[in-house]
């Protein structure tokens, strides 16, 4: 299924391999990503081309200081024939959501997207509205261009199953990239939704030894309690580490959980709930390098298959 997607999304976009690969974990498990790179790099043509590639219907909102809830949502008009007021559903009633720039509107605009990412719904005028299934919402954030921004706050960032990077392309990539835009050639649908679904019901059969519970457990509780790290990960890491580990055995072919699963997600699932001490930034250890420590500090399990 993985290699699928990916041979079609190359038709529009080089490389990204490990971006492709978390959103495809993020889809199996019903979370959501937050990348978070430099403009230009591809994040509006993936998630367009993934969307095309699985079927699903897409969504692209701009995030500026001005957007209110109701645009994302959607706003009830008075119907003057039926006398009534009919709720108009605006663009987060979709598969997939491309939430641009995210940290450049208001909190109260960014807070209106808590409900729909737990829960899969929405609320308004008293009335639950459920979303279709699969539900992924893809935000994206500039790291360099901070002023006029509102930062996530750590509530928010924990919503997110997982934050990846696209990075700049290699000579051969960018080279790659200027013939395809000569080709012009269209992503294609590959795997439809019904297959998609299908592949989310098959995660129930994906076995998990309790070793390897304890040992997802063990690495985020490590993080509660590392003396560089001021805020550690939340349970909500722990699931989202279980989910994710099992969605990674199933593109990989197997109905079983194995350490290295767990150990390859620890950092893209966990550095951005963390929040490290101040003097540990004054030194220079970054998120990534406490992880890692923490990665070959905590005894992987062994398990018989």
């Amino acid at each position: 299924m993985l290699n699928q997607i990916k041979s079609e999304i190359k038709k529009t976009l080089v490389g990204k391999e490990s971006a492709i690969e978390g959103i495809m974990i993020a889809l199996l498990s019903g979370g959501h990503i937050l990348i978070e790179d430099l403009p230009g790099l591809g994040k509006t043509t993936l998630a367009k081309a993934f969307s095309k590639a699985m079927n699903c219907t897409f969504s692209r909102i701009q995030f500026t200081p001005d957007l209110m809830p109701s645009d994302l949502i959607g706003v009830s008009i008075y119907d003057k024939s039926s006398q009534k007021f009919v709720f108009q559903r605006g663009p987060l009633f979709t598969n997939i959501l491309l939430a641009d720039e995210i940290n450049r509107t208001s909190p109260k605009t960014q807070s209106s997207l808590l409900e729909a990412m737990e829960e899969n719904q929405i609320t308004i005028d008293g009335t639950t509205y459920v979303l279709e299934a699969p539900f992924l919402v893809i935000a994206t954030e500039n790291p360099i261009e901070l002023q006029g921004t509102f930062p996530l706050p750590e509530a928010q960032l924990d919503r997110f199953m997982m934050r990846v990077t696209l990075g700049y392309p290699t000579l051969d990539e960018e080279m790659s990239i200027l013939t395809l835009k000569e080709t012009n050639e269209e992503v294609q649908t590959v795997i439809p939704q019904e297959v998609l679904m299908e592949a989310r019901r098959k995660m129930n059969d994906v076995y998990v030894d309790p070793a390897i519970k304890e040992y997802i457990v063990k690495l985020c509780k490590a993080t509660r309690e590392h003396a560089s790290i001021k805020l550690g990960a939340s349970p909500r890491a722990s699931v989202h580490l279980f989910n994710g580990a099992k969605a990674k055995a199933l593109l990989s072919d197997r109905d079983y959980v194995i350490a290295a699963d767990v150990s390859s997600l620890f950092e893209p699932i966990v550095a951005h709930r963390l929040i490290l001490k101040g003097e540990a930034q004054f030194r220079g250890i970054g998120t990534k390098g406490i992880l890692h420590e923490i990665v070959q500090m905590v005894e992987v399990p062994k398990v018989k298959r």
